[in-house]
């Protein structure tokens, strides 16, 4: 009776542990909730409900049901100008952006495509990258694997800091930080190679616990090594594959060191992380923005998530023959 009344206390204990540490993990996504869908008289509200929901904020950042620009302070001949036909719509923003007052917008859907296209990118040649050289890290015999392995790691020795200034100048020396594309593709690489040691690591070791017979059938049946691991390897590690995907992605998609170096020149190409950061120090910076701002930036993380998440446990190799 007393074992089994200490076994109950310990599991109250263990259940009470665990709800404490959800509760704290997710405490800030329910103030940030809470703050973003309150009007400015309710910010000294302690309550997580709001007495009436406000979704100006949302609405704003997205665009939607947004009043047309005031077109007063637009000189008629550029009026005229607009009219034409072969203004396309990027040209005639440009032109009403030096005519009309557009500091009170936060451009959250320019940022939001920047950190998606370049986050996205970047983890899809990670992993492209990764997958391969993870297959002969853990399927080919060469020399000077074991150094080559081990040398790919030594990337996370040094904090990102260390690294900023020496990739900042070589960047600049061969040029391409002088132009928008330029610098896009910079950051790509410096991204690309942030995440490529732990993606080679993770892949390395989920491909050696795939049987190495499933490959030797395939081999024996007349596949090559590139057709092997796109019809067997790739197929088998699709869980590992996403899990290393939404890793990469997620760096890409946070990181603010390197894209507030790089990105300083090119306000056109900020990232999210930037534009936060931005939108905080401007006189724009309204609580319920900044809290809608950060809600939509979250969001993609947890539905890539959520959408994945069946795939991140375990391999798909179950069926697999054993050795």
């Amino acid at each position: 009776m007393v074992v089994r009344q200490r076994s109950l206390l310990r599991s109250a204990g263990f259940v009470i542990l665990l709800l404490a540490i959800l509760l704290f993990s997710l405490f800030p996504f329910v103030q940030m909730l809470s703050t973003s869908l309150k009007y400015p008289r309710d910010w000294g509200n302690p309550s997580l409900i709001p007495e009436r929901i406000n979704t100006g904020a949302y609405r704003e950042l997205l665009g939607i049901g947004l009043p047309e620009p005031d077109m007063s302070q637009v000189p008629e001949s550029v009026k005229n100008l607009l009219e034409e036909s072969e203004i396309t719509p990027e040209q005639r923003e440009r032109i009403l952006a030096d005519y009309i007052d557009t500091g009170d917008v936060f451009p959250f859907p320019r940022y939001f495509r920047n950190s998606l296209m370049l986050s996205a990118i970047a983890a899809f040649l990670s992993v492209f990258v990764a997958v391969f050289g993870a297959y002969s890290f853990s399927r080919l015999e060469y020399k000077g694997r074991g150094y080559v392995q081990r040398g790919v790691l030594l990337v996370y020795m040094f904090g990102g800091i260390l690294l900023l200034i020496p990739l900042y100048k070589v960047a600049v020396q061969i040029g391409l930080l002088s132009t928008p594309t330029g610098t896009f593709v910079a950051l790509l690489v410096v991204y690309m190679v942030q995440t490529l040691p732990v993606s080679l690591y993770m892949l390395g070791n989920y491909f050696r616990t795939i049987p190495f017979s499933i490959e030797e059938a395939a081999l024996i049946d007349g596949l090559t090594r590139f057709q092997t691991i796109r019809r067997i390897i790739v197929p088998l590690s699709v869980g590992a594959i996403a899990t290393v995907y939404i890793y990469s992605f997620m760096i890409a998609w946070n990181e603010y060191l390197f894209a507030s170096v790089f990105l300083k020149s090119f306000k056109e190409i900020y990232t999210l992380p930037l534009g936060l950061r931005a939108l905080f120090v401007s006189k724009n910076a309204i609580w319920d923005r900044i809290m809608s701002a950060s809600m939509l930036t979250a969001l993609p993380v947890i539905a890539m998530f959520m959408a994945v998440q069946k795939r991140l446990v375990g391999g798909l190799s179950a069926g697999g023959v054993k050795e």
